[in-house]
């Protein structure tokens, strides 16, 4: 999502809040920093964080603060994912830390290509396999996604300190596979798009009860109540 679009969202969110849509809340108490800018940020808790640690970024944009800053504070070594083609050349026609290493792909259900829908607003650089009022269908392209065991196995990683993910309603498709995978995980971030889906509410519902379930708990929300960052804790 954009900057703009964001911002005119915070106050549905409030109503939402206050109207008991919105149906997560704080469950355990940590020690929270925000990392990168109030765009493309989300909390950490640093004291998970050690030195070199492996994080995990999945949906870049064309927004690299959060992964500038965790490098900054720890010397992480990054791992950087997004297909979209706007965010491709960006990475491309920029300077990145040494520690950051991108990838063209994003990840996905199954390993292969899918049809990838870009945003009707020129200027916006967010697609989504999903159809939504954001996206034009009828502007599309092919591009590569890949199961979480086939990134992780590729890349050689045995453990994850941070994954944060941004994928634009793809997160409840790729959830299971991810908690499923047997890759221990200290810090799960996410960017929530139920108002994607006609039944968003009941995604969002089986979407943390899933992470529940295998020992992640909330210990930070964002203002926008969409960035959620999680720890696990069993």
């Amino acid at each position: 999502m954009e900057r703009n679009d964001k911002l005119k969202r915070l106050e549905y969110w409030v109503k939402a809040r206050i109207g008991k849509i919105a149906f997560i809340d704080i469950e355990e108490k940590r020690q929270k920093q925000w990392y990168g800018n109030g765009y493309g940020g989300f909390y950490v808790d640093p004291t998970l964080v050690p030195d070199n640690a492996i994080v995990y970024s999945f949906g870049i944009g064309e927004d690299i603060s959060f992964d500038k800053a965790i490098i900054e504070k720890h010397g992480s070594k990054v791992y950087g994912f997004d297909p979209t083609p706007k965010s491709i050349n960006y990475i491309k026609n920029n300077n990145t830390p040494e520690q950051f290493y991108f990838h063209p792909f994003g990840i996905g259900e199954k390993t292969g290509t899918v049809t990838f829908n870009l945003p009707k607003n020129k200027e916006h650089v967010s697609g989504s396999v999903y159809g939504h009022k954001l996206v034009d269908e009828s502007n599309a392209v092919e591009v590569l996604l890949k199961e979480f065991k086939d990134i992780v196995n590729e890349l050689g990683h045995r453990h994850i300190d941070v994954l944060k993910m941004d994928i634009e309603g793809s997160e409840y498709a790729v959830m299971e596979g991810i908690l499923n995978s047997g890759i221990p995980i200290k810090q799960i971030l996410v960017e929530t798009h139920e108002r994607f889906f006609d039944d968003g509410l009941e995604k969002g519902k089986k979407f943390f009860k899933q992470l529940h379930d295998h020992g992640y708990r909330i210990f930070a929300i964002s203002d926008t109540y969409q960035e959620i960052s999680l720890v696990k804790t069993q």
